[in-house]
């Protein structure tokens, strides 16, 4: 049975509503705040019923997988990618550090297809990074739906690229969302993600990224564009961050002097 990449947007969509097959993901901090009293759930449920709410109700794919910052390749983190398909060459996604209601917005990807990503000036394409070994390594999944469709929107995403910025830093335990966002970047290879952090998703959400990489070993691999994961080439582009918050990749953008090791503080938790 073969499914267009319209059927398994159709078939993500539903999957996504009806809430099957996303395992609990917690998240990683706990802001700070009073609970909310009984008068602020009573407007939350009026709101819910009363407002219309268009742009978060076009979000219709989950997808799960992995970053780093730019300039720290070991300074890694696990991504929860909510995303709407604006059409066949742009998706947006709303990137969380968990599924669950308390989830914390930790950033925002672009996706755009090869044919808009070879018309970009080079210093822009050097914000962006390639998917082909997100999705061949089979460490980027939708959650919850069948195994045909999920491979038909991986070979959808397998060419395309990503523009992805973190503003809030839950993966070094930041409680709100401070200092100054981060360009962040996917992996290109084997050996460069942290195997105990895509162990404990694994385990998480009951998959074996190796079956989902033998599955997926017939995609078509297109050629990457070489404008495209500049770090790999020396070319890092980052904010450096003046406000003191310290996050652990910090070093990065202030000098090689104050550069320390680098910490993958969410996988090395018991």
């Amino acid at each position: 049975m073969t499914f267009t990449p319209l059927a398994a947007t159709l078939l993500l969509a539903a999957a996504a509503l009806a809430g099957c097959g996303d395992r609990d993901t917690a998240s990683n901090v706990a802001a700070p705040g009073a609970p909310e009293t009984a008068k602020t759930k009573v407007l939350e449920a009026g709101a819910m019923v009363l407002q219309n709410k268009p742009p978060v109700e076009a979000i219709n794919t989950y997808l799960n997988g992995f970053h780093f910052y730019n300039g720290r390749p070991g300074v890694q983190m696990e991504a929860h990618h909510y995303c709407s398909i604006l059409n066949e060459d742009v998706t947006q996604c709303v990137i969380f550090d968990g599924n669950q209601k308390d989830a914390k917005i930790m950033g925002i990807e672009y996706i755009v297809s090869a044919k808009l990503f070879a018309a970009l000036p080079p210093e822009e394409k050097a914000l962006w990074h390639s998917h082909v070994h997100e999705v061949r390594s089979g460490q980027l999944f939708a959650p919850g739906i069948p195994e045909v469709a999920e491979k038909e929107l991986m070979k959808k995403l397998i060419g395309t690229y990503g523009k992805t910025w973190h503003t809030w830093h839950t993966d070094v335990d930041k409680p709100l969302p401070l200092g100054l966002p981060q360009l962040m970047m996917g992996f290109t290879a084997d050996g460069q993600t942290d195997p105990a952090m895509v162990a404990a998703r694994d385990q998480r959400f009951g998959i074996d990224s190796a079956d989902k990489r033998k599955g997926r070993e017939d995609l078509a691999t297109p050629a990457i564009d070489p404008g495209a994961d500049a770090w790999q080439r020396g070319h890092v582009v980052q904010i450096a961050d003046p406000t003191g918050s310290q996050h652990a990749h910090e070093a990065a953008t202030r000098g090689a002097q104050t550069k320390g090791p680098d910490v993958n503080a969410r996988s090395n938790r018991p």
